[in-house]
């Protein structure tokens, strides 16, 4: 898929909620937002989309197994296991599996409950 083209909504994806925990009790000032650590598993040529943001929702993500590509600013980036990003105000992106073998995340954000 080329740069300049929308991207798909999500296909090809499995979340599965790993863990939470409510920062309200313990973190003044976070009421009513949990931390949240997920794993997500995009399938080849799956799309984890649409373009999304991370503003309220800041995170990060590391690479278990496969490659995903992270669609950004017009760039492409792959990131393999053992490597991950940071998500945070600035994130508009979209993601996708374009190799032979699922690919497995650990994503962990702060959300609204």
């Amino acid at each position: 898929m080329s740069e300049d083209q929308v991207a798909p909504e999500s296909r090809g994806v499995t979340v599965e909620l790993l863990t939470t925990v409510d920062l309200g009790p313990e973190i003044d000032g976070m009421a009513g937002r949990e931390l949240r650590m997920r794993m997500v598993t995009i399938q080849p040529g799956g799309v984890f989309g649409p373009t999304h943001d991370h503003r309220g929702r800041p995170g990060t993500v590391y690479v278990l197994q496969g490659t995903i590509t992270d669609h950004r600013d017009g760039v492409a980036t792959d990131y393999g296991p053992g490597v991950g990003w940071p998500e945070d105000h600035a994130t508009l992106h979209w993601l996708e599996n374009r190799g032979t073998v699922p690919a497995v995340e650990i994503s962990v954000d702060i959300v609204h409950r």
